[in-house]
């Protein structure tokens, strides 16, 4: 007799030192089902599918597949039984080719000769049939962290796999593609896939889960059918209490120029164009400014040029009237610059280093922390990093001598944000600040963005992830490829200006974009009447 089940994860229990990742939870799966599994960071939402995944072995608990128990060692005993997994944080070589990485470990071979034009007509066929455009040839460490999304994805389709694990899926894509994916999601559902899938955003499980468990600090809260249920039962049982989510603000009070951009232009990796082409804006002391637009079309390219990253190919950089075009990472950081960085793993943390270490590696040098003989002030050091980890709550199995490795993505993001933010910068160069964090340390960030915004720093506020950039903004300004099309006054929550940003990714009609900017103008109106009252 089938089994109505097609994965049943039973009182699971896994165990890291200083902390119980998983106390005694019990998931079960349907075919067929698309069921989201929800919780806070540090909830142990991860490390339960890496269990299932064979990255972790539980010390406690069995998993059954369809019906029967299965050993699972390793990720090719998951494959083996057909699991496939997407994880939060991307398992690419970054000096191999997308299409490298897709078929790795399951090159097709005749008389043992690799045959490459095969796999590259399966992966393309899949790419076309999903909608999830890569370019096959292009290496991984060029390519933008959307399209490295969209080859994690292909990887696992590309393994015919029944079982499918999505982990923080659309943290870094853009809301037409969150749509598409979701629209995948869905198509791959009535194939008979049954779909594990990890998400913050309450929305998103709402419009695709049919189920939905919720973790909370590493227990099993319960398992809701998600038809009968709201999102503020949600965040209520994600986070033990009432969310808010509207970001509450007032007006900006924009004061001198912080941020002068004059004609920046930065050449591009991918192909002979630029990928930022004579680009100019200022930033004021005291507002907000989002980048925005289609993933590809620039952005990760300017923030690099920006902060130090990549070379300038032309323009100027002024920050509180000092020219920084040519300073080094360092300068630009003692000058006042911090950055919250799009890849976290890549330039925000370094992974075999403390928490401890972490929060203090643009300011380890200061008298604070190091001694006149060159000695690191240890004492100092674990103070700084413990107010630091009680004030943004960053959740570690051993406190501030945890390894940044061995953390959740959420509470390695928490640790970035609040170094960055404690430097009490000038400026501020946020990328994506918000991603993979939960509803409750979402509210906290914009709160203490806003914050920021109104005492003594200036924020410039870029990402993709555009329902958090529409919470917070003052200004948007609006990209296209290769340069800025306008900027405008954003309105919070306003549906027109995700409108814009989605009509930029196939239409180039000015037209139509002049009707969208007066009817945002309108919007804008309203909004500040409403204020005034």
């Amino acid at each position: 007799m089938e089994t109505q089940y097609a994965i049943e994860m039973l009182n699971i229990t896994k165990r890291f030192p200083g902390i119980i990742a998983n106390d005694n939870i019990t998931l079960q799966l349907r075919h067929g089902e698309i069921h989201a599994l929800l919780g806070e960071n540090g909830a142990g939402k991860s490390t339960l599918m890496s269990v299932l995944f064979g990255m972790y072995q539980p010390e406690e608990g069995i998993i059954k597949k369809n019906g029967e128990v299965v050993t699972i060692k390793d990720p090719n005993d998951a494959n083996a039984l057909g699991i496939g997994m997407v994880h939060q944080h991307f398992k690419l070589v970054e000096c191999f080719s997308v299409l490298d990485n897709i078929i790795m470990g399951m090159e097709p071979t005749r008389h043992g000769f690799l045959q490459k034009k095969e796999a590259r007509e399966k992966v393309m066929a899949l790419s076309e049939k999903y909608g999830l455009q890569i370019d096959p040839d292009a290496l991984v460490e060029d390519i933008t962290v959307g399209m490295q999304q969209r080859t994690e994805i292909l990887k696992m389709l590309y393994r015919d796999n029944e079982i499918l694990i999505f982990d923080e899926p659309t943290a870094v894509l853009t809301p037409q593609e969150i749509d598409e994916l979701m629209q995948i999601m869905k198509n791959l559902a009535k194939e008979g896939k049954s779909i594990l899938f990890i998400s913050h955003k309450l929305a998103e499980i709402m419009a695709v889960a049919d189920r939905c468990t919720v973790l909370r600090k590493g227990k099993y809260i319960g398992t809701v059918e998600t038809k009968n249920t709201t999102m503020e039962e949600l965040s209520a049982m994600m986070v033990g209490r009432s969310v808010n989510f509207h970001v509450e603000k007032s007006p900006c009070q924009p004061g001198e120029v912080v941020l002068n951009v004059e004609h920046m232009t930065v050449a591009s990796k991918m192909h002979k164009n630029n990928a930022v082409k004579d680009v100019s804006f200022q930033v004021r002391r005291g507002e907000i400014v989002c980048i925005a637009g289609i993933d590809g079309n620039g952005q990760t390219e300017l923030v690099y040029g920006l902060t130090g990253l990549e070379p300038l190919s032309g323009g100027k950089i002024t920050m509180c009237g000092q020219d920084i075009t040519n300073l080094s990472i360092r300068k630009k950081s003692l000058l006042g610059m911090s950055h919250i960085p799009e890849d976290r793993h890549k330039h925000g943390l370094v992974l075999d280093y403390s928490l401890e270490d972490n929060l203090v590696l643009q300011r380890y040098f200061e008298p604070e922390f190091t001694t006149k003989a060159g000695f690191l002030r240890r004492d100092n050091i674990r103070k700084y990093a413990t107010r630091l980890i009680e004030e943004y709550d960053v959740r570690s199995g051993q406190g501030p001598i945890t390894q940044a490795r061995s953390m959740s993505g959420g509470n390695q993001q928490k640790a970035i944000v609040a170094r960055e933010i404690d430097k009490n910068p000038e400026l501020l160069v946020a990328v994506q600040p918000t991603r993979g964090l939960d509803v409750g340390a979402i509210e906290f960030i914009h709160k203490q963005l806003v914050a920021q915004r109104d005492t003594v720093s200036d924020e410039r506020r870029n990402g993709l992830a555009m329902a958090a950039i529409g919470a917070v903004a003052t200004l948007l300004t609006i990209r296209r490829p290769f340069g800025i099309l306008g900027m405008i006054a954003a309105v919070a929550g306003t549906a027109t200006v995700w409108g814009i940003i989605q009509f930029l990714g196939a239409q180039r009609n000015l037209n139509t974009l002049n009707e969208h900017l007066a009817k945002l103008t309108e919007e804008r109106k309203e909004y500040e009447a409403l204020l005034e009252e």
